[in-house]
């Protein structure tokens, strides 16, 4: 079904298509599921690429002021990423920027990751080119042979190669373990080999469980993205780190599948946006639905929400004591009741791994699949994104 300006697909999501391996090739042109499965291959092949850089003059001039991580979209992710793993006991502040340039305090005593999958991008050039001049440390992390690298080799700067193998979108962890490894060189974080190894390891096996040919039953993301289908889901992280997952999640849904999604931290919802379990598409909705009607005859085309609490439930490693994680689950189970309550479905993914990196990948891998296979059972090539294309252009005219 044709829609407009050439945007393809249908609007009810087609179940029985995720459970027949041949037919989700066809609409994959583009190989996204295959993308999404390189995730453990992108983090050994990250951590190889990094050893070979000479990152050992960053630590050269001691510890930094800050550390500015700047970058867009995906590899603005990867700031987040690692202000969350380098937790509240940081000694230096971590900053994920994502607009062109540099904060204006920006200097001599600063570090600045850029980031950039395609090496282009005008937010890392700026933000490269400012540190340069203001005689700050530089790292730089994209495409080889790209016009981040020029910038880096200018400031003679330490930088990383990602090769381009995936879109952006697809490239989270190839960027994000460069720039782990340089906050490691300073000092900031502790990450060690065993921490990659591990978590690479937990990605391949969420990869294994969300392969196409594990049908929908037993396979968790095209469970996740069936119980998502037609929904307006709201993606709540339970603790910092699950947050990050929970924003990456909303990414994700956006790009690919073109979900509209509310994401955030649970803390934050229980303030004011916890208020949408009784709204409109919450709890009124879900009041007025007959539980004995055939779903296909009445209610089939109400739009309602979708919860998806992503939850931590591991024991905090940048306190001496599990209670603030404490307070964050009771958060969650309270969360989940007040959803039971309303009749509004609720879907649950919880953390697992020793590492804060393990965790996280264990909290992103299942739902970036899901993503992928909501965009196919509507008949959209989660690759192939006219509304970004077109934003391209008409930026750049």
């Amino acid at each position: 079904m044709e829609g407009t300006a050439g945007v393809s697909g249908y609007r009810h999501a087609d179940e029985s298509l995720l459970d027949d391996p041949e037919l989700l090739a066809e609409q994959d042109p583009g190989g996204m599921l295959r993308f999404t499965a390189s995730a453990g291959a992108q983090v050994r092949e990250s951590a190889a690429l990094t050893a070979e850089a000479n990152l050992s003059v960053l630590a050269d001039e001691g510890r930094p002021r800050a550390v500015v991580i700047a970058g867009i979209g995906t590899a603005g992710r990867t700031g987040d990423v690692l202000a969350t793993v380098a937790g509240p006991r940081c000694p230096v502040p971590v900053i994920p920027h994502r607009s062109a340039g540099v904060p204006g305090w920006v200097g001599a005593a600063d570090v600045v990751i850029a980031v950039s999958a395609s090496g282009r991008s005008p937010e890392a050039l700026g933000a490269a080119e400012a540190a340069h001049r203001r005689g700050a440390r530089l790292v730089a992390v994209g495409a080889p042979d790209s016009q981040l690298q020029s910038v880096a080799e200018r400031a003679r700067a330490p930088f990383i190669p990602v090769p381009r193998r995936a879109p952006a979108r697809a490239s989270l962890w190839a960027l994000t373990v460069p720039v782990l490894l340089a906050a490691r060189t300073l000092g900031l974080v502790k990450v060690n080999e065993a921490d990659l190894a591990e978590t690479a390891a937990r990605l391949d096996a969420d990869a294994d469980r969300s392969r196409p040919t594990a049908e929908s039953f037993v396979n968790p993301a095209k469970s996740l993205a069936l119980g998502l289908a037609g929904s307006i889901p709201i993606v709540w992280g339970s603790s910092p780190l699950a947050t990050v997952a929970a924003r990456r999640f909303g990414d994700t849904l956006s790009a690919n599948a073109r979900y509209p999604v509310v994401t955030g931290a649970l803390g934050e919802a229980g303030r004011g946006r916890v208020g949408l379990l009784d709204g409109v598409f919450g709890g009124l909705a879900e009041g007025e639905r007959d539980i004995f009607a055939d779903p296909e005859e009445a209610g089939g085309d109400a739009t309602r929400l979708r919860l998806v609490l992503l939850r931590d439930g591991g024991l905090n490693a940048e306190d001496d004591t599990d209670e603030p994680l404490a307070v964050e689950e009771r958060r969650a189970e309270a969360v989940q009741t007040l959803a039971e309550r309303r009749g509004v479905r609720c879907d649950v993914v919880t953390a697992e791994g020793g590492s804060a990196l393990e965790r996280l990948a264990s909290l992103i891998a299942v739902p970036d699949f899901a993503s992928v296979y909501l965009a196919l059972a509507h008949g959209l090539d989660p690759m192939a994104v006219p509304a970004i294309t077109e934003m391209k252009e008409l930026a750049n005219q």
